[in-house]
C-alpha cells in the first residue's frame, strides 16, 4: 500500500469508530466532525489527506509552526477552505497572528486574551471560540475547572462582535478508567447542553485518540484525532 492509501485507511477506520460510538450514545447529538490534529504530523502526510479531500477541520497548537505551514507554504495555502482550529494555549503576544490564521480558537481560558484576540481579528472576519475546561489536577494543564469555565463562557457570550463563543473543549486525564472518563465527559456535556442550548454551530470538543469513542458516546461533536490518523 502507498502511504496515502494507509492514511485513508486510518481515516475511514476512525470515522467508522465515531459512527459506531454515536449510535451507542444514549441521547441524540448533532453530527460529529473529526478534527484532525496535524500539529505533529509530517507535511507530506497532511498534504496526502488534503489532496484526498477528506479533511474539513484541522487542529494546530503552535502559532508560529502553523503560520509557516498554512501561510508560507504554497502547497498548503491552496487549501484555504479547511477550517483551522487553534487547540494550544494562546499567549497574548501570539494573538495577532492567531487572529489572522485561525477560524476557531478552541482553548480560551481568560477574558483578557479573548479581548486581545478580538482586537486583532481582521475586519469582516468572525472567529468562533470554545472555552477550555480543565479536567485534571496537573499544574501544566491549561483551562479552567468547569464552574469557572462556565462563568467565563457567560462573560464572553456577546462580549465581542467578531468572536463568537459557542462551546467547550476539554482534555481528560491520561489513562483514566473508563468509568471516570464517562463521568467527566458527561459533566461537561450537561454544562454544554445548558449553556449553549440553541446556539448556532455550537461545538463540544471532547476526546482524543485514546478516549474519543467514550467522548462521542457522551456527546462530543468535535473529537480531536492525531496519532490514529497519522501512524
Amino acid at each position: 500500500m502507498t502511504r496515502q492509501e494507509i492514511l485513508l485507511q486510518n481515516w475511514h477506520h476512525v470515522k467508522d469508530l465515531i459512527a459506531a460510538s454515536a449510535r451507542r450514545a444514549p441521547r441524540k447529538t448533532q453530527p460529529v466532525t473529526l478534527l484532525a490534529v496535524t500539529k505533529y504530523a509530517a507535511d507530506e502526510d497532511v498534504l496526502a489527506l488534503l489532496q484526498s479531500g477528506v479533511l474539513t477541520d484541522i487542529g494546530e497548537s503552535r502559532v508560529q509552526q502553523a503560520w509557516a505551514r498554512w501561510q508560507e507554504n504554497p502547497a498548503f495555502a491552496t487549501f484555504s477552505q479547511v477550517k483551522k482550529h487553534f487547540i494550544g494555549h494562546l499567549q497574548k503576544n501570539k494573538a495577532a497572528k492567531a487572529a489572522q490564521l485561525f477560524d476557531y480558537i478552541d482553548s480560551l481560558d481568560n477574558f483578557e486574551t479573548a479581548r486581545v484576540l478580538s482586537a486583532h481579528i481582521p475586519a469582516g472576519k468572525l472567529i468562533r471560540g470554545l472555552v477550555q475546561v480543565k479536567l485534571t489536577d496537573k499544574q501544566t494543564q491549561s483551562g479552567l475547572p468547569l464552574p469557572q469555565a462556565r462563568v467565563l463562557a457567560r462573560q464572553l457570550r456577546g462580549a465581542f462582535d467578531n468572536l463568537d463563543v459557542c462551546g467547550y473543549m476539554a482534555v481528560a486525564p491520561q489513562g483514566a478508567p473508563c468509568e471516570t472518563l464517562h463521568r467527566l465527559f458527561k459533566e461537561v456535556y450537561q454544562a454544554f447542553e445548558t449553556d449553549f442550548k440553541g446556539v448556532a454551530q455550537a461545538q463540544l470538543s471532547l476526546g482524543m485518540s485514546e478516549d474519543f469513542t467514550i467522548a462521542v458516546e457522551e456527546g462530543s461533536t468535535l473529537p480531536r484525532i492525531g496519532s490514529l490518523l497519522f501512524s
